[in-house]
């Protein structure tokens, strides 16, 4: 049953939520229409194409592993300053862009946006784990959705402001409306306070909050950050890689036929991979909050690992390619999701910027990974080698989270349980 707070609360969490879910569209297109830029960026300058894909890298680096940086901010400044600092980061990075003449301008200005997509996605994934802890999967699945499917409405509209104008004005143009956007969706966030929050129903979620030290000292968080890198692998490099994987299986530009319109395979495919990957999201996040996280990640994973070995197998077909890289969105989406919500179910609220923070660092070790598949890639002339290795990595994550993750929860919620009834019997 819903508290009477939870019903007072309930139309300002709301709008936290959809504010949060603006930030996060208007954050999307650095990680996820980066692609469209990288041929261009390789063919307007004397660089090679893993030495532009370093500044893919360095973007999720610096965003990533300074997640557990921008907790302590978010505690210590709130949402609201943390989202606009962002947002200013966001814009300024590919206005940057439009300037860079060397490689170490690039990869400047990508730092500068993994600090400003940092900022954005921390803050606002631990504002929908806080207003939403009866909700979690549903809730944070809905803000990463706008991350993940952000840039379905401007995939188009880049690609053609690229071909008309070059990438140069792109990069200016679109850095300043999305920068923009961020800074005035962050003045509607605000912190939840008193007891304006409830619990699950269904699924078992700590009463007690760790302590981000307390949090490493438990096998549970170094379980997740190992299934968290695994699955994070195999998406990551597909959203770098994509449109080289396309030009390389000779499908990039074969146009597709739907009767009523035509368009190449490789704008197609991205555009459908951006509905699928925003629509897992809240998907499997409220599948998560019904059924357990654990039995969630199983049937996931298991499907993105299948969907990348074939796409390895029958990618040189545009309509294979098309569907089977949609598959592998839409079940990579949802890690998300899935881990934030585990990560707030098993630590608490508290401090779950700064738990989930060092939780996220995942994506940043994948990252390092990215470079890495290009030169595996080009040393045995196929990308089949590079897939079946990630998809071999979602498989595994997919039995953990089953045999290995699941009774140590389980355990964990019994110890927290017994901690709980002791402290209780020693006030009685």
């Amino acid at each position: 049953m819903v508290s009477e707070a939870v019903k007072a609360a309930g139309p300002n969490r709301w709008l936290q939520l959809v504010a949060g879910i603006v930030c996060m569209v208007a954050a999307a297109n650095i990680q996820y229409s980066w692609t469209l830029f990288v041929p261009e960026i390789v063919s307007g300058n004397s660089w090679t194409r893993a030495s532009v894909q370093v500044a893919f890298t360095v973007f999720v680096v610096v965003q990533t592993w300074a997640t557990p940086i921008v907790g302590y901010f978010i505690d210590k400044y709130g949402p609201r300053n943390v989202v606009l600092v962002g947002g200013l980061f966001t814009g300024l990075s590919w206005v940057l862009n439009s300037y860079a003449s060397t490689l170490p301008a690039l990869y400047f200005a990508a730092a500068v946006g993994g600090i400003g997509v940092g900022c954005v996605y921390a803050t606002c994934v631990n504002s929908a784990l806080k207003w939403f802890p009866d909700r979690r999967g549903l809730a944070v699945g809905l803000t990463a959705a706008g991350y993940g499917s952000g840039t379905v409405v401007t995939i188009l509209p880049i690609a053609a402001m690229i071909k008309s104008s070059g990438y140069h004005e792109t990069f200016f143009t679109f850095g300043l409306i999305q920068g923009a956007v961020i800074v005035a969706a962050a003045l509607f966030l605000t912190a939840p306070t008193g007891k304006e929050v409830t619990y699950s129903s269904t699924v078992a979620q700590s009463r007690r909050d760790y302590t981000l030290g307390e949090a490493l000292r438990t096998p549970v968080f170094w379980v997740m950050l190992t299934m968290f890198t695994l699955t994070v692998t195999g998406g990551l490099m597909a959203v770098a890689q994509l449109g080289v994987i396309a030009e390389d299986l000779g499908v990039k530009h074969v146009e597709v036929n739907l009767y009523f319109f035509a368009m190449a395979a490789l704008p197609f495919a991205l555009m459908l991979d951006r509905i699928l990957n925003g629509f897992s999201r809240p998907f499997f996040g409220w599948i998560s909050d019904h059924i357990g996280r654990e039995k969630t990640m199983f049937f996931a994973f298991m499907m993105e690992g299948i969907g990348i070995v074939a796409l390895g197998t029958f990618g040189h077909n545009p309509w294979a390619f098309i569907i089977l890289s949609g598959i592998v969105f839409l079940a990579w989406g949802e890690v998300y999701s899935l881990f934030s919500a585990t990560a707030a179910d098993t630590f608490g609220s508290k401090h779950i910027g700064k738990i989930y923070g060092m939780l996220y660092c995942a994506k940043g070790i994948a990252a390092l990974l990215v470079p890495v598949a290009n030169l595996l890639m080009e040393a045995t002339g196929s990308w089949t080698v590079v897939l079946y290795t990630v998809a071999a990595m979602d498989m595994t994550a997919a039995i953990a989270a089953l045999l290995v993750l699941k009774p140590l929860l389980a355990r964990h919620h019994r110890l927290n349980e017994a901690h709980a009834l002791k402290a209780r019997e020693a006030t009685v």
